[in-house]
């Protein structure tokens, strides 16, 4: 039993190093192209964090201001020039900062072309797409699919080789409960990335789609008081910084880069893919040709529908939320009657 474990183990670790061993400089580089963009990622939002509590603190002053300072904590400054740094070195270079362990995940995506052309590669290259952009997609999607393929090769291997040498030394329950329960947790862990991938997504709609009645209600408001739509679209996007608005102000950089206004709403849609963004930016290329009067009309039918849908939105997760509150309220009633009733039948045992 033991040799077998043993040599299962082996086979896998062996395997997981000659995959390491066959890693190449492209697959290095493939590598740090997504540590860079990781970090890239963090660095804006560390500033989006600071430029929110910016404004914040813009609200008070004297003595209010320094407390709420105190309270929300220092800026990101330090944080950012670390990244920055890290971003330098790995430009230069210095592979220092590349997960290794991710490594022979991108020698199997190369070798196997079914492996980087399946189906799992889609799915992901599909919500990369969305969370990411179509620049930085196929980056995170290797780097993804690569520690979804190399994370449980080596972690199973380490899991089996920990159990068969506490086998070895006569705990069999112990054995037992780490080759199980250790195998089970790597799986677990590998399964983890891939689903908090779907996690973020399914997060990221519900909050453009909270969004997109504020947003569609400011655009009938500018579109019908005489702005034209382009600038509409802008003023709109630069008014908040919430995933909808970013979105928007992306499209804008767009247009003002010439790009065809089909093809910057068609990424809009894309980016966002939600049946209301893809309606509003419909819409909105379907009506080019005929003026804002036409355009109008549309955004504030679409704004009071998407209010009904915000309320009814609302009504099912109050909804949510009260079943959910069934449990820790009847646990809670459960306790203080447990609380009443034995002082009570202590009293009655006594007389």
């Amino acid at each position: 039993m033991i040799i077998a474990i043993l040599v299962i183990a082996t086979v896998l670790a062996v395997g997981w190093i000659m995959l390491l061993w066959r890693a190449t400089q492209d697959d290095w580089v493939m590598s740090a192209y997504s540590k860079v963009y990781s970090n890239i990622r963090a660095i804006e939002k560390l500033r989006q964090k600071d430029k929110g509590k910016d404004i914040i603190l813009s609200q008070y002053s004297g003595i209010a201001a320094v407390g709420m300072r105190v309270l929300i904590g220092r800026d990101s400054v330090e944080k950012i020039k670390k990244l920055e740094l890290s971003n330098k070195r790995l430009c230069n270079g210095e592979m220092a900062g590349i997960n290794v362990l991710a490594l022979p995940g991108y020698v199997l995506q190369r070798e196997f072309e079914a492996i980087g052309k399946g189906e799992v590669h889609k799915t992901i290259m599909a919500h990369s797409y969305e969370l990411y952009g179509k620049k930085y997609a196929g980056y995170i999607t290797k780097n993804t699919l690569a520690k979804l393929l190399s994370y449980p090769i080596i972690g199973v291997a380490v899991t089996l080789a920990l159990g068969a040498a506490i086998l070895g030394a006569g705990n069999t329950n112990a054995a037992t409960a780490i080759l199980c329960i250790g195998t089970l947790l790597v799986l677990v862990v590998a399964y983890a990335l891939y689903d908090e991938l779907i996690d973020l997504v399914k997060k990221r709609r519900g909050a453009i789609i909270k969004q997109f009645p504020n947003v569609v209600s400011k655009l009938a408001l500018l579109v019908t008081s005489g702005m034209i739509m382009d600038r509409a679209w802008k003023e709109t996007a630069h008014s908040q910084e919430s995933e909808l608005y970013l979105e928007m102000r992306k499209t804008s950089e767009e247009l003002d880069n010439l790009l065809s206004p089909e093809a910057a709403y068609s990424d809009f849609i894309n980016r966002c893919n939600t049946k209301e963004t893809a309606k509003l930016a419909s819409a909105i290329m379907q009506n080019l040709a005929k003026g804002n009067a036409e355009i109008g009309r549309l955004l504030k039918d679409m704004a009071r529908e998407a209010w009904q849908e915000r309320r009814h939105l609302a009504r099912r997760d109050a909804e949510k939320a009260n079943s959910k509150l069934m449990i820790p309220t009847m646990m809670l009633f459960i306790a203080i009657l447990v609380m009443i009733m034995v002082p009570i039948a202590m009293n009655f045992s006594g007389i």
